[in-house]
């Protein structure tokens, strides 16, 4: 029995693409591909499937990988400002509490 690998093997996006065309190309099936070239047939196939969505093939409400991007900088953002005005809060607090001493 072999035991799986808690750390997630990062592939290029090059290599990626790379996968998502043989996929497209070789007439074999996802799984059968992703066996070939060493990774899970889970991992090629949401590959395939982003790629799909990004071509504007995908289902609908699916985010294309400009808009997943797009939505990650912005909830970063997001948090930054919510940091930011919790600091301002703080010190508008202790300026008002200063300026009635």
């Amino acid at each position: 029995m072999s035991k799986k690998s808690n750390t997630s093997k990062r592939y290029t996006a090059e290599f990626k693409r790379d996968a998502v065309a043989l996929a497209y190309s070789s007439g074999k099936t996802v799984t059968e591909v992703a066996r070939e070239i060493g990774v899970s047939p889970e991992g090629l196939r949401n590959w395939v499937n982003q790629d799909k969505a990004d071509r504007g093939q995908g289902p609908a409400g699916v985010l294309t990988s400009d808009e997943k991007e797009e939505l990650r900088r912005l909830r970063r953002e997001n948090r930054e400002q919510q940091q930011t005005i919790e600091v301002l809060k703080k010190a508008a607090a202790f300026f008002a509490k200063e300026s009635t001493k």
